[in-house]
C-alpha cells in the first residue's frame, strides 16, 4: 500500500509520496516492506509535467521507476528507436497521459499474461504548452484492462486528491471512512441507498481545506501534512507499516516549472554533484 496526494491549486499543483514498497507471499502475508521506492517524477526534465504512481512497484522484471527514467527518454526524444515519441512544442497533458497509457499498459503490461489481482495506477499533472492553469490526468490498470486516461481535475477544478492508502484522509476530509458504504449494506441498505446515503453524508460532513486561491506554499504544507497523517496512522494500526518515511515532495508552477521540494537520493551529493 501507498499514499500518494495531490493539492492543485490557481497556482499551480504539488505531488507528495511515501516511500514505502510492499512484497507479499502467494498469501498475501507482509515478507518485506522496503522504504526506498521512488513514487514522484519529473515526467520530462525541464518541463512543468509530474508523474506520481501506485501500485505495483514493476512490470515485469523492471521497476516502475527504471521504466518511468525509459519513458522519460522517449519524451525527451532521447530515445533514437522511438524518435516520434518526443512531446512537440504543442503537447497538451492529455497526450502526454496517453502515452503513459500505451507505455505502461499497451506496451508492456499487455505483453504479458495479465493478473486479476495487478493494480497500477498513474496521475499525470503539471501545464500543457502555454496553458495559464495546470490539470491533473488519472490513468489506472486493473486485472487486465486500462482505465482512462480520464480528466481528475480540469484547468477551472481546484482541490485534493488522494489515492492508495484512503483510511485517515477519508476520515480525517470527508468525514467518513471506507467502512462506512459496507456498513450500510450489512444493515440491510442495497446498493443504490447505500450510494445514496454515503454521498448525503460526505455533502454534510466533509472539510473543504483548500480555496482555489491557496498560495503554492501552503498547498505544499498541506499535501505533507496529508501524507505524514496516513504514515503516522497506519503506523499506529495492528497491521504491517505499508506506509513509510521519507515523504517525496515536489510543486509545479507556471513559471518554476517541475520543482522538488523535499527528496530522497541513493547517492551522495558531495561526490556525485
Amino acid at each position: 500500500m501507498t499514499i500518494v496526494v495531490t493539492v492543485k491549486i490557481n497556482d499551480g499543483i504539488v505531488l507528495a509520496a511515501d516511500s514505502a514498497t510492499t512484497f507479499s507471499d502467494n498469501d498475501g502475508n507482509v515478507i518485506k516492506i522496503y522504504n526506498t521506492a521512488n513514487k514522484v517524477f519529473n515526467l520530462v526534465k525541464g518541463l512543468p509535467i509530474g508523474l506520481l504512481t501506485w501500485g505495483a512497484g514493476g512490470v515485469g522484471a523492471a521497476s516502475i521507476a527504471t521504466l518511468t527514467k525509459d519513458l522519460r527518454r522517449r519524451l525527451a526524444g532521447e530515445d533514437p528507436s522511438h524518435i516520434d515519441w518526443k512531446l512537440p512544442v504543442d503537447y497538451t497533458i492529455e497526450a502526454v497521459a496517453s502515452r503513459v497509457k500505451e507505455f505502461f499498459h499497451d506496451e508492456l503490461y499487455a505483453a504479458q499474461a495479465p493478473s486479476p489481482n495487478f493494480f497500477l495506477g498513474f496521475k499525470v499533472c503539471g501545464y500543457s504548452a502555454g496553458a495559464a492553469l495546470p490539470e491533473l490526468w488519472d490513468f489506472r490498470i486493473v486485472g487486465d484492462k486500462a482505465i482512462g486516461p480520464v480528466l481528475a481535475r480540469g484547468q477551472d477544478s481546484s482541490g485534493p486528491n488522494w489515492d492508495g492508502e484512503y483510511e485517515a484522509m477519508d476520515r480525517l476530509i470527508l468525514g467518513i471512512g471506507t467502512k462506512f458504504k459496507p456498513f450500510l449494506k450489512e444493515q440491510g441498505a442495497d446498493d443504490q441507498q447505500a450510494e445514496e446515503v454515503t454521498s448525503a453524508a460526505v455533502r454534510a460532513l466533509s472539510v473543504p481545506v483548500t480555496i482555489p486561491a491557496m498560495p503554492i506554499k501552503d498547498a505544499i504544507e498541506l499535501a505533507t501534512f496529508m501524507v505524514e497523517t496516513t504514515i503516522r496512522f497506519v503506523g499506529f494500526n495492528m497491521r504491517a507499516a505499508t506506509v513509510g518515511e521519507p515523504v517525496e515532495v515536489a510543486a509545479i508552477t507556471k513559471h518554476e516549472g517541475f520543482k522538488w521540494v523535499k527528496r530522497k537520493l541513493f547517492f551522495h551529493q558531495d561526490i556525485n554533484p
